[in-house]
């Protein structure tokens, strides 16, 4: 499946993997604040933004293999790879399957445990609610966990970008990544013997992912840290997107 991607800035290859359900378009912070130290790429997952959906089953593994195959065309042999929600989950997958792509993972939003079974029951009811009623109900569904309370209080044009990236999903791509992301395995093993550096984010105000099961997520790393960031929730790299990129530009310099 051929990605649509872009890409700004030289030096160290940094793919960035959009949340659930936005797309690439979440990253236009990291494109403008990054690009002077790194290359930073922000591709479409499959059935997002500008990326056709194709006819595969749902799987989190052809998200990575997408990623892989775009880096492939790009001549990126290896590369910092980061991701939030649905994008983290994606970049724990091409770890997995492509090690050798991998210099160093940036996770958000994610965990390494696959989901129990009421969580999974929970991602299939809301697939059929968007298939039946399409993207706007994940208004109420999903949108209050991908925002922390200070940006719901106090950030409406924050909350509006968001909202209309929500609205814009198509409800085909929606279903499909939730039941992608309801049969993925659990990566625990992946991630402790990949021997990369491993980022871990995580807003302070990250209901879905909290504190404690970043610091669980950058413990199973053998060189693993966390950075938590203030007055965020899930999507830190829109909500205070200064703070997520100082954060990124100090792991580069770890890696480098």
């Amino acid at each position: 499946m051929q990605l649509y991607s872009r890409t700004v800035g030289s030096g160290t290859p940094v793919v960035l993997l959009h949340a659930f359900p936005l797309s690439s378009a979440m990253w236009l912070a990291q494109r403008e604040g990054l690009a002077a130290s790194c290359q930073v790429i922000t591709p479409d997952l499959r059935g997002f933004g500008g990326s056709r959906l194709g006819d595969d089953e749902p799987s989190i593994d052809h998200m990575a293999d997408d990623v892989a195959a775009l880096l492939d065309a790009e001549g990126v042999p290896r590369a910092v790879v980061g991701g939030q929600s649905l994008g983290a989950h994606v970049a724990l997958a091409l770890a997995a399957r492509h090690p050798a792509k991998v210099a160093g993972l940036i996770l958000s939003g994610a965990t390494a445990e696959p989901d129990p079974p009421e969580a999974r029951e929970e991602r299939e009811r809301l697939a059929q609610a968007v298939l039946d009623k399409g993207s706007a109900v994940l208004l109420d569904e999903y949108l209050p966990r991908l925002l922390g309370r200070t940006t719901r209080q106090r950030r409406a044009l924050v909350q509006g970008r968001v909202r209309g990236l929500v609205q814009a999903a198509p409800p085909g791509a929606v279903a499909w990544a939730l039941r992608a992301l309801a049969a993925r395995p659990g990566y625990a093993d992946v991630l402790r013997g990949l021997g990369v550096p491993v980022l871990v984010l995580t807003g302070d105000e990250d209901a879905a992912t909290p504190e404690g099961a970043a610091r669980e997520l950058a413990g199973l790393a053998s060189d693993g840290r966390l950075t938590v960031i203030e007055k965020a929730g899930q999507l830190s790299a829109v909500e205070q997107p200064e703070l997520f990129n100082q954060a990124v530009e100090g792991f580069l310099k770890h890696i480098e």
